[in-house]
C-alpha cells in the first residue's frame, strides 16, 4: 500500500499540462539550439559549435526524461513538429543571424521555458507530487545553466 500524496485530478491535470509544456519548449529549445549549431560563423565559431551541440544533446536527453515521466502519470506526451510549435512561445529564429543574436535567442528561449516551468514545479509540490516536482527542479538547474552561459557569452 502506497503512503505517498496522490494529487487530486485536477492537480495531476495541471502537472501533465505543465509537463506537456515542458516537453514542447525543450523540444523548441533544442531544435533552434540545433540551428545555431550549424550555422554560427565568426571569430569563434568552432568553441561556440561545440558549445551548442553540447547543449542541444543535453536537451535531446532532457525531452526523453520528461516524456517518459509523463508515461509513468498514464498520460501521452505530445509530439509533431506542428504540434509542439503550437504549444511552445519559444519563437523560431532565422538561420542567417550572427552568432551574438543566435546566443540571444536561444537565452530568450530559456527564459521562457524557466518562466513556464517554475508554474510547474509549483504546482507539482502544491500537489505533493515529489517525483514530478524533482524533474521540474533538475530541469530548472540544466536550464538555469544554459541560460547563465549564453548570457556570460553576451557581455
Amino acid at each position: 500500500m502506497s503512503t505517498a500524496i496522490q494529487p487530486s485530478t485536477d492537480q495531476a491535470s495541471q502537472i501533465v499540462t505543465s509537463l506537456e509544456f515542458l516537453v514542447a519548449d525543450t523540444y523548441a529549445l533544442l531544435a533552434q539550439t540545433h540551428l545555431a549549431h550549424w550555422n554560427v560563423v565568426g571569430p569563434d565559431f568552432f568553441a561556440l559549435h561545440t558549445f551548442l551541440q553540447t547543449q542541444y544533446e543535453e536537451l535531446f536527453t532532457g525531452v526523453d526524461l520528461v516524456a517518459e515521466h509523463i508515461r509513468t502519470m498514464d498520460a501521452f506526451p505530445p509530439g509533431g513538429l506542428a504540434t509542439l510549435a503550437a504549444m511552445s512561445p519559444v519563437e523560431e529564429m532565422e538561420r542567417r543571424l550572427s552568432a551574438k543574436d543566435f546566443m540571444a535567442g536561444l537565452a530568450e528561449g530559456h527564459e521562457k521555458l524557466i518562466e513556464r516551468a517554475k508554474v510547474g514545479r509549483k504546482a507539482a509540490g502544491d500537489a505533493g507530487d515529489t517525483e514530478s516536482e524533482d524533474l521540474f527542479i533538475e530541469r530548472l538547474r540544466v536550464h538555469e545553466k544554459h541560460l547563465w552561459m549564453l548570457l556570460s557569452h553576451l557581455k
